[in-house]
């Protein structure tokens, strides 16, 4: 565990390095050709970075972070968190706004702020249980495997909630920004797409290929984090976990532009029908590469790990009674 968390720093020293090499360099550089020769060596150092780290908790989040480069802002910390964090600068309402006229918007302090109150709370129910899905996996050998997968899927969620609030959170806290992870394909995919296939189609039938297109990106991106993973060539299940995905998403569209208001389906039975689709086509097409390469019993394996070195550590910095 040492050694990998020194592998850990090194890497991020070297992602801060480069970015500032990006925002004092390559920033200067006239848009085209040169400046992206100047930046092709960082997006392929970006891209090996991650498999410097044996440990997969480490390797993952890493590989996450380090996404597509974005214009540099004014200050050279704004332009490390927006690249390192899938995060955006929050925009602030006008001051003419009614919004701003209503007294109870007025300088609210942020110990009496009820949404951040309940976010560190909620933030604290989903670790325990994280915790309680660790432990459970102790009985792994007496589990149903359709219990177990119930178990991923919950813990992935879990751990991808609790990565991106621990690591926003400080930068958020300072600044001010917005998680953007969960709508970045909307802008650079889904919204091009749609305007270039109004053009050809007409806008009525114009967000079907771009819905196909955002789907089909997700599951490429999904490949390149498996392997960082597996480190072993894709197998493209999970691509077409995002196909089937996406073939369902454009025959809803098409039914629900048909049928206009006239009928549809409550939502007691239609919440229903998606979680046990989504079940359904994990259990079948998104957790079969990792579980064959072993990455669930190497996850389980370092969390034993972790703990033994936070205890160890702990324990050489309490100072010992010897009286």
């Amino acid at each position: 565990m040492d050694s990998e968390i020194k592998n850990l720093i090194k890497v991020w020293f070297t992602v801060v390095a480069s970015l500032c090499y990006c925002y004092y360099i390559v920033a200067r550089i006239p848009r085209g050709m040169i400046r992206l020769l100047f930046l092709l060596p960082i997006l392929y150092l970006f891209t090996m970075l991650p498999c410097n780290i044996n440990s997969i908790n480490l390797r993952g989040p890493t590989a996450f972070f380090l996404g597509p480069l974005s214009p540099p802002p004014q200050k050279l910390l704004h332009f490390i968190s927006i690249a390192c964090l899938p995060i955006k600068l929050k925009q602030d309402p006008p001051l003419n706004t009614k919004n701003n006229k209503n007294p109870s918007h007025k300088n609210t302090p942020k110990s009496q702020n009820p949404t951040k109150v309940s976010r560190s709370i909620l933030l604290v129910m989903k670790a325990l249980f994280l915790a309680m899905i660790i432990r459970a996996y102790d009985n792994r050998p007496n589990l149903h495997p359709y219990v177990i997968l119930t178990l991923y899927c919950c813990h992935i969620y879990l751990a991808v909630e609790i990565v991106l609030a621990l690591a926003t959170a400080p930068v958020q806290a300072i600044f001010g920004w917005n998680l953007i992870v969960t709508n970045v394909l909307r802008p650079s995919v889904y919204i091009p797409v749609c305007r270039f296939s109004a053009h050809l189609i007409g806008p009525r039938w114009a967000s079907l290929p771009a819905i196909t297109s955002a789907f089909l990106v997700s599951g490429l991106s999904h490949e390149v984090i498996y392997f960082y993973f597996t480190r072993v060539h894709p197998t493209w299940e999970v691509t077409w976990f995002f196909v089937l995905h996406d073939i369902y998403t454009v025959i809803e569209v098409v039914v629900k532009k048909a049928v206009t208001d006239k009928w549809q389906l409550h939502r007691a039975i239609s919440r229903p029908l998606t979680v046990g689709f989504v079940a359904v086509a994990s259990g079948w097409l998104f957790f079969p590469q990792l579980i064959k390469n072993g990455v669930d019993i190497k996850v389980i394996e370092e969390y034993s790990i972790l703990i033994d070195f936070v205890k160890v550590n702990l324990s050489l910095q309490l100072p010992l009674d010897k009286s």
